[in-house]
């Protein structure tokens, strides 16, 4: 898998408050959670930004509580994926599980200014800086990851394994 877009930068300990605001999670329709995507963090984030673009995140992107909103509304607001240097290990679960990828590099979220535009190449395990001689190596996602993502994330992945099965 391939990301090309331009990056936004979030500092460290970005909760999942501040991803998808508790006062939003009346619904699960992931149209109505992408507009109020970041809203806490960054309120003009969802109107700013473009499909494609990538969010950086600082150490323990993703904490707080383990609801699933969070990487929803990420994904359904256009963000391609999400880099950073660390994230909460629920966040990281549940991220695959609805179909975002994400990435560590701690190098990259510390010599990357917000507005640079990046190419993510997930089974290289490379993410370059467009314009520069910047390379950076992060841990490439496994197949079956990318399979799970390219399916929509775990449930999707689990109907579509169903139908093959059923089918062959």
């Amino acid at each position: 898998m391939i990301f090309k877009g331009k990056v936004w930068k979030f500092g460290n300990n970005i909760d999942t408050d501040a991803i998808i605001p508790a006062r939003y999670l009346t619904t699960s329709d992931p149209q109505a959670l992408a507009a109020h995507c970041m809203e806490d963090a960054d309120p003009d984030f969802v109107a700013r930004m473009n499909k494609g673009d990538i969010i950086l995140g600082g150490e323990n992107f993703g904490c707080g509580s383990s609801r699933e909103h969070a990487p929803i509304s990420i994904k359904a607001a256009g963000v391609s994926c999400v880099i950073a240097k660390s994230f909460a290990r629920i966040f990281y679960r549940n991220s695959f599980n609805m179909g975002l990828p994400i990435f560590e590099s701690r190098k990259l979220v510390d010599e990357i200014k917000e507005g640079e535009e990046i190419n993510v190449d997930s089974a290289a395990g490379t993410i370059i800086v467009i314009g520069s001689n910047k390379i950076f190596k992060i841990n490439p996602i496994p197949p079956f990851m990318e399979e799970l993502i390219a399916n929509g994330g775990l449930m999707k992945h689990i109907v579509k394994k169903r139908e093959l099965n059923d089918k062959g």
